[in-house]
């Protein structure tokens, strides 16, 4: 693992959705999301019906990473964690992580649930690290290229961020 890097994770907001499209084509260019699709998530991120949380990771003025997880009942899942190359083995993305579980407790989700490309075993190590379980795969998930999706859940995510601090 590398040196640990300063950021600050804050609450994403519309004004980062260009900075965060340019992380995401970078990181996903062949499922990226789109504009749109950030501002739909946003939308429910906000006000007393919010059920969504997104956070940016940020260092100086640039964004490096963000997160976002959709709250439904008991149940939150995982939508998208995603660090700068540059920044891969520094722990950001554990504290990305962590705040989304935090998020969960707070909706009081009883569980986590998540997909995972099985072929980004570096994304599935930290996912096991906080507990997460392989529960099955959706075939040809991820469009295109027809790759499979590792579909892993935890429970009782309160007990997965105990001790985690992400301010620093």
């Amino acid at each position: 693992m590398t040196e640990p890097v300063t950021c600050v994770l804050r609450e994403m907001r519309w004004w980062d959705i260009d900075p965060v499209l340019e992380l995401e084509r970078d990181l996903f260019p062949d499922d990226a999301w789109s504009r749109g699709m950030f501002w739909s998530e946003l939308a429910h991120a906000r006000g007393p019906e919010a059920n969504r949380r997104y956070v940016v990771a940020e260092t100086g003025s640039r964004i490096v990473g963000y997160a976002g997880l959709v709250a439904s009942g008991e149940q939150a899942d995982v939508q998208t964690i995603a660090v700068a190359r540059e920044l891969w083995g520094t722990g950001l993305g554990a504290r990305l992580l962590a705040e989304l579980l935090r998020a969960a407790t707070a909706f009081e989700c009883a569980e986590v649930m998540l997909e995972c490309r099985v072929d980004n075993v570096r994304a599935q190590k930290l996912y096991e690290r906080f507990g997460f379980e392989p529960i099955g795969v959706r075939r040809g998930y991820y469009q295109p290229g027809n790759v499979d999706a590792l579909v892993m859940r935890l429970t009782a995510p309160e007990n997965s961020v105990q001790g985690t601090e992400i301010h620093g």
